[in-house]
């Protein structure tokens, strides 16, 4: 049986700060968005070149495209602006050919001559770009940057024709048709950020190369995205306004989900960590694997963090299981290595473990037996991360008394707000940080290429000219298993040996969303769901779902095609234990007729695959019953050779 939804009626006490602020703000009344997304924090900018943060980078995917893009089914790299390309036998010259229908938001066409321009304003370091080391793949990229080149023309990018994009690189890179889908490889308006600077995203109208426009952009209200008629794949965008909502406190955010004002949660920091256990037994719970990990910065030119004895000493003294099973309950896994398991090609190696022994020892090596003379330190973490302020304050909380009752040593709290935080880590104003990173792209580089010397995303101050040797060879490989062997002998460096960072555990991947009414979100290892492919689902239409790690659907309508008499609510589940159908309606129907048709050959519905059957419920109820109470649904449930009838609440409303 399906465990009923919990009821929490005390949600109902939480204050929604954001409809206050829309009825003081003086806004112009406007119609209600298609699809309304819970995003978490305030976007600290919206220009692709500059962003580092998820929640920035997911909105800059729906306003500004790159070469490439993402499909929204396997995180891979796909055709986006460039309709083909070209690979040298080498592996180092790639040759674009842009879509004849490739044109900005204002009608004018998108050129080779424009993804050049973009490309070079976020090397350019007068941009401030953490990402700009990755355009030093390019021939001449590192050189660019580091200004021993001054000529952009040297850099490995240039226009053949207004149609036609060559790009040259130093060494083959398997991943570079992903990183032309990052932000940072977006082709952005030259001719707007020419004429208005650093101001040029309050432009309007704004030219935009993706499937979104920039409707409006409200500090602490929304950002609204409207559909982009002139968008080279306009037909298939899937929803024509989409407001992403910055909400700072998870209990308004899932008020505001449950309440029906928001249709998705993307991540679990927004909603309250106290209630994932009750939260994860609903069927609008989804969770998942993916390529991120949580862990700690040391500031390795500030003392006693200089000396890798104290580094390693911290580190074996952290309880990881600890923190895991307390503090962030949704089934992420412990992490001595950094890069996640899961990634593509590749086995990280064992990093340091739990040796509360080993710990004292060394810290005792360092002239700190019992932690006697080690001056007290601060740990830095961030505050406005929505859920994540307050489970990174419980980890430094959990990680001050670890420290303190294993080595004897004393550790302040430093909370700042999040984006004085990311300066101060920029900047090294600090001495041990909490931190995350999340992939770009299914590669180990994208994790280990971070603390390269001269990476603008290392912030630790650590550098190591054998590990910056290793991570170059790798990427200079093409034989994936000597590429492997490379990037184990670095990470060795880097988790092991030197130990600049301390993984702590990798992200379990959590959203909220209701499969019976959204459609177009896949499970993938990097969590990216792209917004045109996301739409509501319409009564009686085609259902995409999410799977479970063993394969079982969870929801039938992947497969399947509920046809419902009027009135009737387009609900079709299977079971993940029984394989069992239920099709639900409202209690104020009359009695009625519903037809399921499905193509499911794993739910015993008919065995032999891809086989159809046709199921003529129908759905006997009483006109009246007394036990039922409102707003509550009666299920038929299906299953082979078991029909029986279940109660239980409706599964799409906390009340």
């Amino acid at each position: 049986m399906k465990p009923v939804r919990p009821r929490f009626h005390f949600l109902a006490f939480f204050i929604l700060p954001s409809a206050f602020f829309l009825l003081l703000s003086g806004c112009k009344p406007e119609p209600p968005a298609d699809l309304v997304v819970i995003n978490g924090t305030e976007p600290e900018t919206l220009d692709p070149a500059i962003m580092t943060g998820f929640s920035e980078m997911r909105i800059a995917q729906g306003l500004f495209e790159g070469l490439t893009r993402t499909d929204p089914r396997t995180a891979a790299a796909v055709p986006g602006l460039a309709e083909r390309w070209d690979i040298s036998p080498d592996g180092t010259v790639y040759t674009f050919h842009l879509r004849s229908n490739a044109v900005w938001s204002t009608g004018e066409p998108i050129t080779a001559g424009d993804v050049v321009y973009s490309w070079l304003r976020a090397l350019n370091p007068t941009t401030g770009a953490d990402y700009a080391g990755q355009f030093f793949y390019l021939k001449g990229g590192e050189d660019f940057y580091s200004r021993k080149i001054k000529d952009p023309s040297r850099v490995g990018v240039r226009a053949v024709d207004a149609q036609t994009l060559r790009a040259e690189l130093n060494h083959p890179t398997p991943f570079f048709l992903d990183l032309c889908a990052l932000p940072a490889f977006a082709v952005v308006p030259r001719q707007v950020i020419e004429k208005h600077g650093d101001r040029w995203l309050k432009a309007r109208p704004l030219p935009v190369s993706g499937p979104y426009e920039l409707a409006c952009w409200r500090l602490n209200d929304k950002v609204r995205l409207r559909k982009n008629p002139r968008y080279w794949d306009a037909a298939n965008t899937q929803t024509e306004v989409i407001d992403i909502l910055p909400v700072g406190s998870p209990g308004t955010a899932l008020n505001l989900y449950d309440t029906g004002a928001a249709d998705i949660i993307w991540d679990k920091d927004m909603v309250p960590v106290e209630l994932l256990d009750l939260l994860a037994r609903r069927p609008d719970f989804h969770s998942f694997n993916y390529l991120g990990t949580y862990f700690i910065r040391f500031n390795v030119t500030k003392p006693p963090f200089d000396d890798v004895r104290v580094r390693k000493a911290l580190a074996l003294a952290v309880d990881k299981r600890r923190i895991v099973t307390k503090l962030t309950k949704a089934g992420e896994k412990t992490a001595s290595h950094f890069t996640p398991d899961g990634v593509a090609n590749y086995d990280a190696p064992a990093g340091l473990g739990y040796d509360l022994a080993a710990a004292r020892r060394l810290l005792a090596e360092a002239g700190y037996p019992g932690g006697k003379g080690f001056p007290r330190f601060q740990y830095t973490f961030d505050a406005s991360a929505v859920g994540a302020a307050k489970l990174n304050a419980k980890i430094a909380v959990e990680l001050q008394q670890m420290w303190r009752d294993a080595l004897g040593i004393e550790m302040e709290l430093r909370q700042m707000e999040r984006k004085i935080f990311f300066n101060a880590q920029s900047r090294l104003d600090y001495q041990v940080s909490r931190s995350s990173w999340v992939a770009d792209y299914n590669d180990a580089n994208t994790f280990l290429d971070i603390f390269l010397s001269d990476s603008g995303n290392n912030r630790t101050g650590w550098k190591n000219p054998r590990y910056d040797a290793l991570i170059h060879e790798a990427n200079s490989q093409t034989d994936p298993q000597k590429r492997a062997a490379l990037f184990r002998e670095a990470e060795t460096i880097l988790v092991r040996d030197e130990v600049p960072i301390v993984p702590l555990y990798f992200y379990a991947g959590v959203n909220f969303y209701d499969p019976r009414k959204i459609g177009g979100i896949y499970p993938n290892i990097l969590d990216l769901h792209p917004l045109n492919a996301i739409r509501k689902v319409s009564r009686g239409s085609r259902v995409e779902s999410r799977e479970p790690e063993n394969g079982v659907q969870m929801t039938l309508a992947s497969h399947a095609h509920l046809s419902l008499a009027p009135g009737f609510s387009p609900v079709c589940r299977i079971s993940q234990d029984s394989s069992a159908a239920s099709a639900a309606y409202p209690t104020s129907e009359a009695v009625e007729t519903a037809t399921l048709t499905a193509r499911q050959p794993h739910t015993g519905l008919k065995p032999g695959a891809n086989e159809k059957e046709e199921l003529n419920l129908r759905l006997n109820r009483p006109s009246a019953t007394p036990s039922r109470k409102p707003g509550r649904e009666h299920a038929m449930k299906v299953g082979v050779g078991n029909w029986q009838s279940a109660r239980h609440p409706r599964p799409s409303t906390l009340d």
